[in-house]
């Protein structure tokens, strides 16, 4: 029912876009969601549509959908870039993920008004809807034990990464199931669970198939876990294996 719900409010975002002739925003949404978006057929959107979430590699996105005038849309998109810094560096608690959305939560914000939050090290930078950025900036001064202080960040340029980390090995083949366990610590039955289980997407599409083939650039995110690009082989071993690199964002 609430993939029914989705689909028809995008198509009803899509209807006004081509009937009013402006750009129309959705909220953020969830891998869950961007693959009902992409997999909805094209001919029920009456305009075009693109994603973004604030750089290149969000996981979280607003999609905008676009009438004909404006198909060469410039990213104009209705998000705010916060920091998020403790007050005092010597007395501030380890915060995670966890720790930075359940006090924004705690702040009754709706979690699809907010985009990706990136934490490193002892501050993080919170993409969230323009309208409730001044909101956040105010409300939100204390996370766990640590007092916080919220500022506008600036806008991140196109080719932004977050960090990450390079990891090299030989796969037997270039399949979904084989490049996952070269990323992450985990058996192959669980990582087969994982896939077959609807927890990961590539490019945004759920994928469920193990034996998927993947092309070079491809953004891989498991749910829970996190995310890796492929960027290929780098060559083939004397047994037939293949070197291959991925890069997997801490």
């Amino acid at each position: 029912k609430e993939e029914t719900l989705l689909q028809k409010r995008l198509i009803e975002l899509s209807r006004t876009a081509y009937i009013r002739g402006i750009v129309t925003f959705s909220d953020f949404l969830n891998l869950n969601e961007l693959n009902i978006l992409h997999t909805t057929p094209k001919h029920q959107f009456q305009s075009q549509y693109v994603t973004y979430g604030g750089y290149g590699l969000s996981e979280r996105q607003m999609v905008a959908f676009l009438p004909d005038a404006l198909y060469a849309f410039s990213k104009k998109y209705p998000i705010r870039i916060l920091e998020i810094r403790p007050l005092n560096r010597r007395f501030c608690d380890e915060l995670t993920h966890r720790d930075y959305l359940g006090a924004l939560m705690n702040l009754g914000i709706e979690r699809c008004k907010l985009g990706d939050i990136m934490v490193d090290g002892n501050h993080a930078l919170l993409f969230v809807r323009e309208e409730l950025a001044d909101y956040v900036r105010e409300h939100l001064t204390r996370i766990r034990h640590t007092s916080v202080i919220v500022s506008v960040s600036q806008d991140l340029p196109d080719d932004y990464e977050p960090k990450y980390e390079e990891i090299k090995g030989t796969v037997a083949s270039i399949r979904l199931d084989t490049v996952l366990s070269l990323a992450f610590p985990l058996s192959r039955s669980k990582i087969t669970d994982y896939i077959e289980g609807g927890k990961v997407f590539v490019n945004g599409k759920l994928v469920t198939s193990n034996g998927y083939r993947l092309k070079e650039g491809d953004i891989i995110s498991v749910r829970k876990m996190g995310r890796i690009v492929y960027d290929g082989i780098m060559k083939e071993t004397k047994k037939g294996r293949y070197l291959t690199a991925v890069r997997k964002y801490i």
